[in-house]
């Protein structure tokens, strides 16, 4: 036999197990070659212009590169294990073992750049799509082409070769130091099967079910006040981190087991067919898996939280700009809002117009304070600084002389600083100090948060006050008071018109100047660009997480297929068989996903606030399609074990 002949009847007996490889390869090629499309696609110029949108999605093809490289040689290692006895055979008929590196280097060149080619067919023909879904995102006025890039063809191409060398040379190393018998062993080695869970295992159950516990738990505390130093706050989230970590791989190395042999313990030895195909083979497996899985569910928590994340800042982009700007256009200077109050007049589009005149001062706040650390604390509230305004510029108040109540006081600050219901305030001018009763906060916003010293809370006080005040004024915090104008449309649909007219102006450049429009529309720009890129990431780690976890599956099939003839023979039917490895899947794939989501779940709620003013709906949108996304690789997994059971007889 020829060594052509010998090369292409290896293919040809070797499909079944090469079209796992090629899906592998196909996948990781149309993804990245459609990503990096995206980077030279002319409708990315106006991103590139406002956002540095261009360097963000290269350093996003970096990290995918690493996500396929990982992906790549876990494919090639668990095809190169499947293929153990044949290398071994060729080498028995006296091959050498440079002779058979030779073989499979061409048998795999042959599908690994023919299954390339179809990979920038499949990325090219998906460009489109992902270039379509990116510009609705971020509402860019651009129309998606299907075009063909050539810096993107010699990019993926460079990028391929090299991970072809480095699996060719993962190759050649694994026949180097591979015996003969050790080759017709590795199909079937056991995974740590034991018959019992020792003591030692399950304090290590309960030590990882403590640990992850401890860790949500510290995640609740973690913006609660509890923590007011900076560094104690970094220690806090690295402890957290480890914590829930060491906790996942010692959940899988030694709760799984701990818990399902309490389960198992409860049937006094008489398990059913299911419990034997199911809870008996996960509670070993996942511990000889157990690093393999706490990387999956990790990296899955993470996908699933920056996911949330983004989606939360862009699900609330248009609440959180009519927050942080009470008015459609803000304006704090009166000359500049009758320029253009008049353009708005010329045409023809009907407005009203709100004038706050307003100042800083001085203010104890020492006295309202809930909690306050003064020796590890940043702010000190005896001595802050703060904006005053009087209650005529607030719609609906009316205070005595004595009293004052705060406006502008948003839900993130409200994390850090809370403020008691009654007591008193301090607010001191040049010379004098006014000591007013302090009657609660009022959840209404007045001022821009960018004119209110970064968004810190407005004392509101009675119009003599002010006034008194505003004589009196520190100039050394500030000169002169300053009005400011806020300008709503009154009819929504002529709001872009005007905001053009504002733009032309060039009041957008200047600061405190703001159009709400704008503000939100560039906001979506941003988190449209921040969500796709952290979905796109999210999207192929769940598929090279589902597949590994599929292909892991597909060979444990191989491996108990001896067990399936065997328990066909003693009578049970398929469908009892099927029935059980349908409970393993669930555990397989459900218990990763499970504590996954509950990683992510905490993380996110621990510091949501910080991104958005709405977290449940954006939250459970990403988890349910997450979920749904993931499921498909169980039902997967469970199709390909009913054609190793129907073939076992």
């Amino acid at each position: 036999m020829s060594f052509k002949q010998l090369i292409f009847r290896n293919l040809k007996k070797n499909l079944s197990n090469y079209y796992l490889y090629v899906f592998a390869l196909v996948f990781s090629v149309a993804l990245y070659f459609a990503f990096v499309t995206l980077q030279y696609d002319p409708s990315m110029d106006e991103v590139e212009g406002s956002i540095k949108g261009a360097a963000a999605l290269r350093a996003g093809a970096v990290m995918l590169i690493a996500i396929i490289i990982v992906f790549l040689i876990y494919a090639n290692n668990l095809f190169t294990k499947r293929r153990s006895k044949e290398i071994g055979l060729l080498q028995l008929v006296g091959l050498t073992k440079g002779k058979i590196f030779q073989i499979l280097s061409v048998e795999n060149m042959m599908l690994y750049f023919g299954s390339m080619l179809i990979g920038i067919f499949v990325g090219f023909s998906v460009s489109k799509l992902l270039m379509m879904i990116l510009i609705k995102i971020m509402g860019i006025n651009e129309v998606a082409t299907l075009r063909f890039s050539v810096e993107a063809l010699i990019q993926t191409a460079v990028v391929f070769v090299c991970i072809y060398v480095v699996i060719m040379a993962m190759n050649a190393l694994f026949i180097k130091r591979q015996r003969i018998l050790h080759l017709f062993q590795v199909t079937s080695k056991t995974e740590g099967k034991v018959n019992r869970v020792s003591v030692i295992g399950m304090l290590i159950g309960v030590l990882g079910i403590g640990l992850i516990a401890f860790g949500y738990y510290l995640s609740t505390r973690l913006f609660s006040g509890d923590f007011t130093e900076l560094n104690a706050l970094y220690f806090a989230m690295l402890t957290i981190l480890g914590s829930v970590i060491v906790g996942t791989y010692l959940f899988y190395k030694g709760s799984v087991s701990f818990i399902f042999n309490m389960i198992r313990k409860k049937d006094n030895g008489y398990l059913s067919i299911n419990k034997v195909l199911s809870l008996s083979s996960i509670m070993f497996r996942m511990k000889s898996n157990s690093i393999l899985l706490t990387i999956i569910t990790t990296v899955s928590a993470l996908a699933i939280g920056l996911l949330s994340l983004t989606y939360i800042s862009y699900y609330s982009t248009e609440k959180t700009a009519e927050e942080s700007l009470p008015n459609h256009f803000s304006i704090p200077n009166e000359a500049d809002a009758a320029r253009f109050m008049d353009e708005l007049e010329a045409a023809k589009i009907e407005y009203t117009e709100k004038k706050v005149d307003f100042h800083q001062v001085h203010a104890d706040l020492s006295r309202i304070m809930e909690t306050y650390d003064e020796e590890n604390g940043s702010f000190n509230p005896g001595d802050a600084t703060m904006v005053v305004i009087s209650d005529e510029a607030v719609e609906g108040i009316d205070l005595s002389r004595n009293e004052s109540i705060i406006v502008n006081f948003p839900d993130t600050l409200q994390q850090f600083m809370s403020l008691k219901e009654t007591g008193q305030i301090s607010l001191k001018g040049q010379a004098q100090t006014v000591t007013l009763n302090y009657k609660g906060l009022e959840d209404r916003n007045v001022l821009p948060s960018l004119l209110t010293l970064g968004g810190f809370p407005v004392a509101v006080v009675d119009q003599g006050v002010y006034q008194q005040l505003k004589e009196d004024m520190d100039e050394s915090i500030q000169k002169e008071s300053t009005v400011y104008v806020g300008v709503d449309v009154k009819d929504k649909g002529e709001i872009e018109e005007a905001d053009k007219i504002f733009q032309e102006l060039g009041f957008q450049e200047n600061f405190g100047y703001s159009s709400r429009l704008y503000v939100s529309s560039t906001g979506k720009i941003t988190m449209g660009l921040a969500m796709f890129l952290v979905g796109f990431f999210g999207l192929t780690f769940l598929i090279t997480s589902g597949c590994i976890l599929y292909f892991k599956q597909m060979d444990e099939s191989e491996e108990e297929k001896g067990t399936y003839t065997i328990l066909r023979k003693l009578g049970f039917t398929n469908k009892d068989l099927l029935n059980g490895i349908r409970v393993k899947q669930l555990f397989n794939f459900g218990i990763p996903l499970v504590v996954g989501l509950c990683h992510s779940y905490f993380a996110v709620k621990s510091g949501w606030f910080f991104f958005g003013t709405e977290l449940w709906t954006p939250m459970i949108i990403v988890m349910v399609l997450y979920t749904l996304l993931y499921s498909i690789f169980g039902l997967l997994s469970v199709l390909y074990y009913k054609k190793v059971i129907k073939d076992s007889l």
